[in-house]
């Protein structure tokens, strides 16, 4: 038994010793192979590549031979832009398919220490060129020094900069007006058929929120956020004066902080800070009534209404959690608002479902169209909105998963940088969004950098 396994142990041995020598041999030829140089008296070859669809900043590699080893003697053009060369192995290219390289056809060159082409070799296919969502700053100058700071009417490339960004608006009859409301600071118009950006004066110390009615002129309705219960809260800009004069709906209410407007049968909705409910005020009758009393007082409710009119989500801000409300057809109003995502009372950022998700102060979102949800039917809306403190662009599915579009980036932080929405692009307390159905982008009222910003595809 013993002598069996000695020769066991020997033969084991042996094996590994195999092993190495194997590897060893093969590491010597992939060395000799990895310092193959470029050969000028064979040709150069593209034979493959790989991933056959990719957009800016996806790896590739490219299979040929006659590369050489030095990656600063080739180049190498993807789409007629020149993609960064990572490096060469064993006839193999590693590369980043570079921006906008829309055409996707693949040339490699060699070049001398003059940088002049000696070779060249291209692909027979082309890469399916996936154009990627990429942030940009749209409008504003951006100040590192905050006492710089400049605030003025002006076209688009010189407008100043915007603080107290809190709610951005389309004009439904004029999709070439969109306006923001401001706090206590100035409001705008920004005109993109001349642009140019304008003040938009309210006569208001805090304009908080905009919507607007569905019937007649589909006039202006902005918010007064005041902290007195002998005010009103609520006026109706008049298109017929260009939303220069404006009326009260004649109802006192304090801290209005959240409306929306039924998109079929017109009633108005409003949240008031400090009672914590949700009211309901008809344009017909006048009449204005309770519709539930919100969990939570001393808290800011934005709304945002389904464009089906089914349903609202109750952005919960000051509790960092998005509730919903579904829509009485019979009796033409909403009923008790339940949990959808994020937990009451609790901050934090985490991607996921329901409750589990982590919100940070969520401000204005906007529903948005997905077409992959055509085929398999129910809800077609995804829920873009701004998750102020958590410096991010999320997502909410119609199932109630929570997930990340832009922001954060990386490390998480706050700040200001364009590019890929997750790797590179950096937001300051985005507050306010609103969607272009025609341009299919995003602008984002980006409060902590006095910016707007834009999401959109490769142009």
């Amino acid at each position: 038994m013993k002598i069996k396994n000695n020769v066991r142990h020997w033969q084991i041995h042996w094996m590994l010793l195999g092993l190495i020598v194997l590897c060893l041999t093969h590491c010597k030829q992939d060395e000799v192979k990895q310092e193959a140089k470029y050969d000028p008296s064979k040709p150069l070859e593209v034979t493959d590549f790989y991933p056959k669809e990719g957009g800016a900043g996806n790896n590739m590699v490219i299979y040929g031979e006659n590369f050489g080893s030095d990656p600063s003697k080739i180049k190498v053009m993807i789409g007629g832009k020149v993609a960064v060369v990572v490096g060469v192995k064993n006839n193999s290219l590693y590369c980043l398919i570079p921006a906008q390289a829309y055409d996707g056809d693949i040339k490699v060159s060699v070049v001398d220490g003059n940088n002049n082409e000696i070779a060249n070799a291209a692909a027979k296919e082309v890469l399916s060129y996936t154009r990627k969502w990429l942030a940009s700053t749209f409008l504003g100058k951006y100040y590192e020094v905050g006492s710089a700071f400049q605030e003025k009417e002006g076209p688009f490339e010189d407008c100043g900069a915007f603080k107290g960004i809190q709610w951005l608006s389309f004009d439904p009859k004029n999709p070439n007006h969109l306006y923001f409301t401001a706090g206590g600071s100035s409001s705008r118009l920004i005109d993109f058929e001349n642009k140019y950006v304008s003040y938009f004066r309210t006569g208001l110390d805090d304009a908080s929120v905009m919507t607007w009615k569905i019937d007649g002129n589909q006039d202006m309705l902005v918010s007064h956020n005041h902290a007195s219960d002998t005010k009103y809260g609520n006026y109706i800009f008049s298109r017929q004066s260009n939303f220069v004069q404006k009326q009260a709906i004649e109802v006192y209410s304090r801290g209005v902080r959240g409306t929306l407007i039924h998109p079929q049968n017109g009633e108005l909705y409003y949240s008031r800070f400090r009672a914590g409910d949700v009211r309901r005020y008809d344009f017909n009758t006048k009449e204005d009534k309770l519709v539930f009393t919100n969990p939570y007082s001393g808290i800011a409710i934005y709304m945002v209404m389904h464009p089906t009119g089914d349903y609202a989500y109750l952005l919960e801000y000051d509790k960092h959690y998005i509730m919903r409300t579904d829509y009485d057809r019979v009796n033409k109003t909403f009923k008790i608002p339940y949990t959808i995502c994020g937990e009451a009372g609790t901050t934090g950022y985490a991607d996921g479902i329901g409750t589990n998700a982590r919100l940070n102060f969520p401000v204005q979102g906007v529903f948005v169209k997905n077409p992959d949800y055509e085929a398999s039917g129910g809800d077609q809306y995804d829920f873009y909105f701004c998750d102020k403190s958590n410096h991010a662009i999320r997502t909410l599915t119609p199932q109630g998963r929570v997930g990340t579009f832009a922001g954060r980036g990386n490390n998480g932080t706050s700040g200001y940088a364009n590019g890929d929405l997750r790797t590179e692009a950096r937001f300051n307390s985005p507050q306010a969004i609103a969607y272009d159905e025609l341009k299919k982008c995003f602008y984002i009222g980006d409060a902590g950098n006095w910016l707007i910003r834009k999401i959109a595809k490769e142009e």
